[in-house]
């Protein structure tokens, strides 16, 4: 990034973590993929039971190799044997003590926006687990909330699809149809206006391009 880009990035992480402390969010601002790591995982309580949402940004940041380090005690449901065990897993998920994941979009108001096909990743962030971390990139901020629509639904969503391989129409234009195929990768559409209680939901800004 050049120093231009860098400025940018930090002014406009600046505004959007003071929006989401208005909204009763945790939120820091956090320069490079180093630095977020750090702060995300410091978030995390000793002794906690840790889970996750499916996320490419918690492989890029490293926090998902930290996490499968032996230093955590997680519910890691691609270690499941069978489909059945992987449900499971995914329902004790809802129970853990910190869960972790991003966010698809993020308006400058502090709004979150998140498609989810399954449900289990969108549930997570609105009840359950009584500590939540997000860790987003800079490049899904978007101006508004109805921006932070767009964004979920044309393009998280489709590159999310072609990753799954799922049969749906954005898998094979790119763009949302608004469809209702059985694969549909936006079942479940979830805006968070506000943390509810205070705090629970933490949101770690990266300055730099990460996930879809």
């Amino acid at each position: 990034m050049t120093q231009a880009e860098i400025l940018r990035s930090r002014k406009l992480g600046e505004k959007v973590t003071a929006a989401l402390r208005r909204r009763h969010f945790e939120a820091y601002y956090c320069e490079n993929v180093q630095e977020a790591r750090e702060k995300a995982l410091s978030l995390i309580p000793e002794g906690d039971t840790v889970a996750w949402g499916g996320s490419e940004t918690l492989n890029e940041t490293g926090i998902m190799a930290e996490l499968r380090s032996g230093r955590y005690h997680t519910i890691d449901r691609d270690r499941a044997r069978d489909a059945q065990e992987r449900t499971q897993l995914m329902r004790e998920s809802l129970l853990a003590d910190t869960y972790i994941t991003s966010s698809n979009a993020l308006s400058e108001d502090g709004q979150l926006v998140n498609v989810d096909g399954n449900g289990n990743r969108v549930a997570a962030m609105i009840y359950g687990p009584s500590n939540v971390i997000l860790v987003i990139g800079i490049n899904k901020v978007v101006k508004s909330l109805e921006d932070a629509w767009s964004r979920a639904r044309n393009t998280a969503a489709p590159i999310n699809a072609q990753r799954f391989g799922l049969k749906t129409p954005c898998s094979e234009t790119g763009s949302c149809a608004d469809c209702t195929a059985a694969d549909c990768i936006c079942a479940y559409i979830s805006t968070i206006r506000i943390s509810r209680p205070a705090g629970r939901i933490k949101v770690v800004l990266v300055g730099e391009k990460l996930g879809f």
